[in-house]
């Protein structure tokens, strides 16, 4: 395969959730955060925030970003032109987490090369309201996923990924077999075992709904674990809806009328 510094700084990241005492410097932290402005964009819909740890930053990591869908940025340039926002909420969401998630990649990539590691939280959208209590956010921003960064006390392996030919496909979607998705089970589930991933972290999901336990942490492993979380989990929308809610953002809404700074505002929502 043909490499470079950047692909090879792509393929050895991993998650990392131990950290060293020394604290990222101003220019690292500002490297980082550049790289992640460079990313495509719709129309830069992505803001940080940044939190120095360790007291309060999960894994007692130095560093914790929050990286958020910005829709209170644009809008205030638009009035500035004397645009009111009309796209709808379901739309302009969607192109914000493009640009966001763009850009937490990015600023992923830009660690890694500097000798930094990382861990995603992905659960921030259903921790909104305590988010945006916390960094005093106005509406129409919305966290959408958290960044734990530092200098790695631990150098664990890359993860496994699902073969190629189970990833790429061209020029149409291929229907798969049996043999094809036992195939590429068996390479998550056996690359995660060969590295104790789950056991070593304690990471088995409790079954719920009256399901008996079959699994040790000698077979519990990547499929499994994945079957549980989205099987199980958020069977309605309700909360998530209810997070967008409190950030100002209606989704599922009709067409509405809000009042900013005075003026009226006919917006989608």
């Amino acid at each position: 395969m043909t490499t470079n510094p950047v692909i090879e700084a792509m393929l050895r990241r991993k998650s990392i959730r131990n950290y060293t005492e020394e604290a990222p410097g101003d220019d690292a932290v500002g490297a980082v955060v550049r790289a992640g402005q460079q990313a495509p964009f719709a129309a830069q819909l992505g803001s940080v925030l940044v939190k120095r740890g360790p007291e309060g930053v999960p894994f007692g990591a130095p560093l914790l970003f929050t990286i958020c869908v910005d829709v209170h940025r644009l809008e205030a340039v638009m009035r500035r032109r004397g645009w009111p926002m009309v796209m709808n909420d379901l739309s302009i969401l969607l192109f914000g987490i493009q640009d966001a998630s763009l850009m937490a990649e990015n600023m992923v990539i830009a660690a890694e090369s500097l000798g930094m590691g990382s861990c995603f939280l992905g659960a921030a959208p259903y921790r909104a309201s305590a988010i945006r209590e916390e960094y005093g956010l106005p509406e129409r921003v919305l966290p959408l996923v958290q960044l734990v960064m530092g200098y790695p006390a631990e150098d664990p392996p890359p993860r496994p990924r699902y073969p190629m030919s189970f990833h790429l496909f061209e020029g149409e979607y291929p229907s798969f077999g049996e043999e094809e998705i036992d195939a590429a089970m068996r390479e998550m589930d056996e690359g995660y075992l060969a590295q104790d991933y789950y056991k070593r972290g304690k990471f088995m999901i409790r079954l719920e709904g009256g399901r008996e336990e079959s699994f040790t942490y000698d077979d519990y492993s990547w499929t499994e674990h994945m079957g549980r979380k989205w099987g199980q989990w958020h069977p309605t929308p309700e909360k998530i809806l209810e997070e967008l809610a409190a950030c100002g953002f209606a989704p599922c809404g009709p067409l509405g009328t809000r009042e900013e700074e005075g003026e009226g505002e006919t917006r989608g929502s």
